[in-house]
């Protein structure tokens, strides 16, 4: 069994950091279903401005909201501003093709990326 890489959204923007919030990270309920995530389930969060990487887990947002919210403790580490990248992995025997947007300035999703093609993007 491998843990694999299957779902992730790529340079989202921060919209609020709460850290009176118990613990999370709301998702805009679109993006979540774009990548295939659940709530509850676990994820890795990767600040691409300060390099901070930190595991949670998703709530949804309103979807269309374009809101990223860190929640809790986690809202000492990354703030309202910051660049992030939120993955989800799956322990499998397979290989899995993972599902991977980019975000645009709002939120929104920009384009459906390979994972490869957002290697590139990481890169550049």
């Amino acid at each position: 069994m491998r843990s694999l890489l299957r779902s992730k959204i790529h340079l989202a923007t921060v919209t609020e950091a709460n850290v009176d919030y118990v613990g999370s990270i709301t998702i805009d309920k679109n993006l979540i279903d774009a990548v295939g995530l659940w709530v509850g389930e676990k994820v890795l969060v990767v600040s691409a401005t300060t390099g901070t990487r930190l595991e949670t887990y998703v709530i949804d947002g309103e979807p269309e909201s374009g809101v990223i919210g860190i929640n809790g403790a986690a809202a000492h580490l990354i703030n309202a501003g910051e660049k992030v990248i939120i993955m989800g992995f799956e322990l499998t025997e397979k290989p899995v093709e993972p599902k991977v947007i980019l975000c645009n300035k709002d939120n929104g999703i920009a384009e459906f990326l390979t994972e490869e093609a957002s290697m590139v993007l990481t890169s550049e």
